[in-house]
């Protein structure tokens, strides 16, 4: 068989263009900011929303408002400055971004409703049409919310909004059950972790979407996470189990870097599995 006729070939054609896909999405998901969603993310975003809950109010009884919400908005400047130079996913750096969105995403939250006496009511309604109007933006820009295709600076950039959005909406929504609806924060957290089953049932029976429940689930994180730690760490006399806010913070903040150790490792050992594929394709 000539060169010319085994290119021509149909099942080289297809192992060329088989080889192309898997190439392209090893590619994609190289060049992608944002890490997997898996059973080990969620957990981690979960830890964050309650480290950022218990850091915000050790910090707010520590300083000055005014200074602890400078403090959290520099924190947060620095950590997206970094996230945004990097070019690939790297956990440490994507998390440290979380972990600063979640704290000062607190810190607005309560500004709103203690600086500015807005009810926890009207500040969730508020935060849920800033959230919808990214999503909007978004969508109508790039035509998806897709977490996977991450991998411009536009869309990090609508990404970054949604994430902040949604950890802000979170945090009003946790304050609005355990405050204004008075369920506390350890019945807050028990409906907040039942609620969000309801999108992992529904998109395990092919009644939602992908992209859908995944953003019903991650807003549902915050107050989930928020509510156990303010659990832990409030007096008894607020229906706590008085930990303090800062040995709480400290605690999620091991248990945070443990978890982003292990995801750095598994990262490094995949690395070269990738290659392989690339060098085989």
């Amino acid at each position: 068989m000539m060169p010319e006729e085994l290119t021509a070939s149909p099942r080289v054609k297809d192992t060329v263009a088989v080889g192309g896909q898997l190439q392209s999405a090893v590619s994609r998901a190289s060049a992608s900011k944002v890490p997997e969603v898996t059973v080990l993310f969620w957990v981690v975003k979960i830890l964050t929303t309650g480290m950022g809950e218990t850091t915000s109010d050790f910090l707010v009884h520590q300083f000055e408002p005014e200074i602890a919400l400078a403090l959290g908005f520099a924190a947060l400047l620095i950590s997206l400055l970094l996230q945004f130079s990097v070019r690939r996913y790297i956990p440490w750096v994507y998390w440290t971004a979380v972990a600063m969105v979640s704290v000062f995403g607190t810190m607005a939250a309560d500004a709103v409703h203690v600086g500015l006496g807005v009810p926890y009511l009207a500040s969730t309604l508020f935060f849920t049409v800033a959230l919808a109007v990214v999503f909007l933006l978004w969508h109508r820009s790039e035509k998806t919310l897709s977490i996977h295709s991450i991998t411009t600076r536009r869309r990090e950039s609508f990404y970054w909004a949604a994430v902040l959005t949604t950890f802000a909406l979170g945090t009003a929504t946790g304050d609005l059950t355990a405050y204004t609806l008075g369920l506390g924060y350890f019945a807050s957290g028990i409906m907040f972790a039942a609620v969000i089953a309801v999108p992992a049932l529904a998109h395990w029976r092919r009644l939602l979407a992908a992209i859908p429940a995944f953003w019903f689930a991650y807003i549902l994180t915050r107050p989930l996470g928020a509510s156990f730690s303010d659990w832990t760490a409030v007096s008894s006399d607020r229906g706590g189990l008085d930990w303090g806010t800062g040995p709480v913070s400290l605690a999620l903040a091991a248990g945070i870097a443990v978890l982003v150790a292990l995801m750095t490792i598994k990262r490094r050992n995949h690395e070269p599995e990738r290659q392989d594929h690339l060098i085989q394709a």
